[in-house]
């Protein structure tokens, strides 16, 4: 399977990623991968994990297998996507999906693709839900995508896992950024997650609601999930399915929120790219006229 790299200058800087091609044939159809949180890089290699992972690697070998092109690249500021003299106080939740329709643009113009669909993981669901029509996609597929507010989710997180004398601020942090106000006193204990510089981006991201991002979308919409989820739980498919009832849903037994199934990334990847696969060959079948 050819890997070809791909760098995209920008007004900032520069995209940087890989696109894999299908052994044989073509032109094909290209899924654009986008990570989720944090500083997830184009093999979905996040430095918090106790170690690489590399799961949009192995669904990208997995798609190529069933004969469909992606491309995975690393965010902004990650890896070789250089974001060169710009601060962390500078970075909007909308500047990550610009950046998604850029490069679907971009694999729009390269000869062996035929269409491009958006694949999310995660966060990147929703980049992905906000960036489908700019980007020309053809279809969304969201993957452990969180069927709430980020700030929802992030509440919900707190009230399990802080205790009450952190919970208390943490959550009054959270309402207020809700409302996009900035929020001057935090204690030290949690200024990993608002610390100042950052309190810009969550503002940004929590502005959109993913139901309702999905309601809009005017492509086919698959959701896929995995029953052992613990980060975003399989309820967040059945919110998002609310917001979207016309998209095919499909719950992964076993298979959690990186994509592993009972700790095994291999077989996770595997079964989120046979259900990726199925499902945009059964669309290419109904869109051929009999």
């Amino acid at each position: 399977m050819p890997e070809l790299p791909i760098e995209l200058p920008t007004a900032w800087g520069q995209l940087s990623g890989t696109l894999l091609l299908p052994d044989a044939g073509g032109p094909f159809t290209a899924a654009l991968l986008v990570a989720g949180s944090g500083p997830t890089d184009r093999d979905g290699n996040n430095p918090l994990l106790p170690a690489p992972i590399d799961n949009l690697k192995r669904l990208a070998q997995a798609l190529a297998a069933r004969g469909i092109a992606t491309l995975r690249y690393d965010k902004r500021g990650i890896g070789a996507s250089r974001f060169p003299g710009v601060s962390e106080a500078a970075l909007r939740f909308e500047h990550l999906v610009d950046d998604a329709v850029q490069l679907g643009l971009l694999l729009q113009e390269h000869p062996a693709v035929a269409r491009v669909v958006l694949v999310g993981h995660s966060e990147g669901a929703l980049v992905a839900a906000l960036a489908a029509e700019d980007a020309g996609a053809r279809a969304l597929v969201s993957v452990s995508g969180a069927g709430s507010r980020a700030s929802v989710l992030m509440r919900r997180q707190v009230e399990a896992q802080l205790p009450d004398d952190l919970s208390q601020p943490a959550l009054a942090a959270l309402a207020a950024l809700e409302q996009q106000q900035a929020v001057d006193d935090v204690p030290d204990a949690l200024a990993l997650l608002f610390r100042p510089t950052v309190q810009p981006y969550l503002m940004s991201w929590f502005r959109h609601d993913p139901p309702a991002v999905l309601s809009s979308v005017a492509v086919p919409v698959l959701l896929v999930h995995g029953s052992a989820d613990a980060q975003v739980t399989v309820d967040h498919a059945s919110l998002l399915h609310a917001g979207r009832p016309d998209a095919r849903l499909q719950v992964l037994e076993g298979v959690d929120h990186l994509l592993a199934w009972q700790g095994d990334i291999g077989r996770g990847t595997e079964a989120v790219a046979a259900e990726v696969a199925g499902w945009l060959q059964a669309l290419e079948e109904k869109a051929v006229p009999a």
